[in-house]
């Protein structure tokens, strides 16, 4: 399918709950500064835990987005979630209303959904009895309320769904989303990632299969995507999302544009519950269905925001798919990981970087990986160590690689009417 056979579609807000910021402004300044958002954990006592480390959302109060009875009905995740998509719109300037509600559609990616309630409430069941627990427990925790309640918090009627594929999730959102635009199903499309998962039972479940970073002592230099050292991902939480609208419909209100986008690419791996496919042949794939989504060649990309997570097993993998998809021209690309700076939001990853990679292109600024102070051999293409880079971005790929072989590639490219 070709460009010319569907509908373009527009970025026109973006709205983020992140580690290192919870604003769009926020965020965006902490990336190109290089800002570390990862600490001691403080969410829960965890001097049990192999890992104590963790990229906390600071400051966060829900309150400023929605009434002290609402707050208390929602998980964490669905709280940043409301709160992101309310910062979205009113970024977009997209105002909803009786005429235009059924053409708004939402769709908020997640990996895990609301834990904390389900360990709260299973603690609740067994020290004081299944009669104590909450009559909420089951809609708070389940994955497609943060979908769900923005809806009820911003009067959409359009399609709603929630996709649920691990660390891809909320690049599937944004992708299922723009496909929605494409074919004349919504007009406009809430759409990214929420997560919340720094709890008790999550830290330890991590941290048993061994991909968490344990650099306990040092959280500023724990997350190191492409680094020799790097032991494990650092978890993080927070929320991403992206106002999607069609081109024409978005021209008629005098919308700001961010970027256009242009390209999705998803497979799946069928390798490994955990493990990526060897060489990152289904990485690879999504990358190339992108390109040819978007009608765009490797030569054209100016920069991969990269999945880039800190695990031994990704980003050699991930450096290998890029090989594989963009050929000699991967080595002239500038890439970088802001899980460096942010940790990892599981579902959550794809909002918050969808945003890197429509920011360079609207900034023409390269975020940098952080932590980068000895690369892996295996990893030896240009990741934009240290600092951020002022460079003409006209097209930028957002990768995102999930647990059970998801791989998802989003492509932005600078809108030109």
């Amino acid at each position: 399918m070709t460009q010319g056979d569907v509908k373009r579609v527009v970025v026109t807000g973006l709205g983020a709950i992140t580690p290192i910021g919870n604003t769009l402004t926020d965020y965006w300044q902490g990336l190109i500064a290089g800002r570390n958002g990862i600490g001691p954990i403080t969410l829960f006592e965890p001097s049990r835990h192999a890992c104590r480390i963790a990229g906390e959302v600071k400051g966060f109060d829900p309150e400023a987005f929605m009434d002290r009875k609402d707050a208390k009905r929602m998980d964490r995740f669905a709280q940043f979630g409301v709160a992101a998509s309310k910062q979205a719109l009113a970024d977009a300037g997209l105002i909803i209303d009786d005429q235009n509600a059924p053409q708004v559609g939402i769709i908020i990616g997640t990996g895990v959904g609301g834990l904390k309630v389900m360990e709260d409430q299973q603690e609740v069941y067994l020290t004081r009895g299944p009669d104590r627990c909450s009559p909420f427990m089951i809609p708070m925790m389940i994955a497609n309320m943060a979908a769900g309640l923005t809806a009820i918090h911003t009067g959409a009627k359009g399609p709603n769904s929630c996709s649920v594929t691990a660390c891809a999730a909320g690049s599937n959102a944004i992708g299922d989303a723009f496909r929605l635009i494409q074919h004349g199903y919504a007009q406009a499309m809430i759409c990214g990632g929420a997560e919340a998962a720094i709890t008790p039972l999550s830290v330890a479940g991590f941290a048993s299969a061994r991909a968490l970073s344990t650099r306990n002592d040092d959280p500023a230099h724990a997350s190191r995507p492409f680094d020799i050292n790097r032991d494990g991902f650092v978890l993080g939480e927070g929320a991403g999302i992206v106002i999607l609208e069609e081109l024409t419909a978005a021209q008629a209100r005098g919308a700001r544009i961010y970027a256009e986008i242009v390209g999705y690419g998803l497979t799946c791996d069928a390798y490994h519950m955990t493990a990526p496919s060897p060489g990152g042949e289904g990485a690879a794939r999504a990358i190339e269905f992108c390109l040819k989504d978007a009608g765009i060649t490797p030569d054209q990309v100016s920069y991969v925001n990269a999945h880039g997570t800190s695990t031994p097993a990704n980003d050699s993998t991930e450096t290998a798919a890029i090989k594989r998809a963009l050929g000699d021209n991967a080595y002239n690309i500038a890439i970088s990981s802001t899980k460096s700076m942010t940790g990892h939001l599981l579902g959550g990853s794809g909002g918050i970087e969808a945003i890197a990679a429509i920011m360079a292109v609207h900034h023409d600024i390269i975020p940098p990986t952080i932590n980068l102070e000895t690369p892996d051999p295996a990893c030896d293409l240009d990741y934009v160590p240290h600092t951020s880079r002022e460079s003409q971005v006209d097209i930028a790929l957002s990768n995102s690689f999930g647990f059970g072989g998801h791989n998802v590639t989003l492509g932005f490219r600078k809108f030109q009417s």
